[in-house]
């Protein structure tokens, strides 16, 4: 069985499978990223893991995965397969792609191809080809989580951008002198809208500083007023943000997903309600919950490694 590798590395875990061309999963496994044994030891973690991926694949098909693809977050060189910053894991400039080819050996005995993508556009890659968008050919895909990141899609590819920071709707100023942003900016729209932010309003809100987005998520189900203003604060946010993006981009769907999303109808309800009477001249997109939850980045990895293979095959 032709396989390949498929990785996703997050701030505390790291997810990954071995991944069949027609993206099928032949086997799953989960690690510990290691980032407080500190940058060293998480790259450690890395290369042991696809390593063992390897052997994984060698011993359930007799044949090692044709190659490799890695999802990795915060600032990325994909041509060159470089990580160039993560804030979380506290590497500069790391020559992932580099080392993960000395590290692992495909089926012929040289150094496995490897493909290196951004964790967000790799789970909007997966969405886009496998989830909720599959069969779209414009959409945009959110991620509330920490932060917001998001991930254009057109035809079946990700639109990373001139200088591969496309999708990056988390830093679209949708209240100018609002909050500050980890970015330098205020009024982002990951400080209002993202999972993270409506934990830190929840939890001043309730006086309860252990309340997350969760238990706000909730309250607002049950009624509770402080969380009703708190949601409409982060729904109004993101429907601003939303409405932006469809002037520029005009996708048909707008995919949400991330640990927000995880509340169902209590967001998309009234974001689509909010979206909607935003729009004046705009096409309404379909606003729909991602599909593949936390899969999403690491099936993307794989599709980016077979993506590699077909590109080797017509070069």
């Amino acid at each position: 069985m032709k396989h390949v590798i498929a990785l996703d590395v997050g701030g505390t875990g790291m997810k990954a499978a071995l991944l069949a061309q027609d993206g099928s999963v032949l086997f799953e496994a989960r690690r510990p990223t290691g980032r407080e044994h500190g940058t060293d030891a998480v790259v450690a973690a890395i290369l042991d893991f696809a390593a063992d991926l390897a052997d994984e694949g060698r011993a359930r098909f007799g044949r090692a995965p044709l190659a490799a693809g890695v999802a990795v977050p915060g600032t990325i060189d994909e041509e060159n397969g470089i990580a160039v910053y993560s804030a979380n894991l506290g590497w500069r400039d790391l020559p992932l792609r580099r080392l993960l080819g000395e590290r692992l050996v495909g089926p012929d005995g040289s150094a496995m191809p490897v493909a290196l993508g951004h964790d967000v556009r790799s789970g909007g890659l997966a969405e886009g080809r496998l989830g909720a968008g599959r069969g779209v050919d414009r959409f945009l895909f959110i991620a509330l989580g920490t932060g917001i990141a998001g991930a254009i899609g057109i035809d079946g590819r990700i639109e990373a951008g001139a200088h591969g920071y496309g999708g990056e709707i988390g830093h679209v100023v949708v209240r100018p002198g609002g909050p500050q942003c980890g970015c330098g900016a205020r009024g982002c729209l990951e400080t209002l809208a993202s999972a993270s932010a409506v934990s830190r309003a929840w939890a001043e809100a309730s006086g309860d500083p252990d309340a997350d987005a969760a238990s706000c998520a909730a309250a607002v189900d049950a009624g509770d007023e402080r969380a009703l203003a708190v949601w409409r604060t982060a729904v109004d946010a993101l429907a601003d943000g939303i409405v932006l993006a469809q002037s520029l981009l005009d996708p048909s769907t707008v995919i949400v997903g991330g640990g927000l999303a995880e509340a169902g109808d209590t967001l998309l309800t009234p974001l689509r309600a909010a979206v909607t009477e935003r729009l004046t001249f705009q096409m309404p997109p379909e606003v729909v919950p991602a599909m593949l939850k936390d899969t999403a980045a690491s099936l993307g990895a794989g599709l980016l490694a077979w993506d590699l293979l077909s590109m080797e095959v017509t070069a």
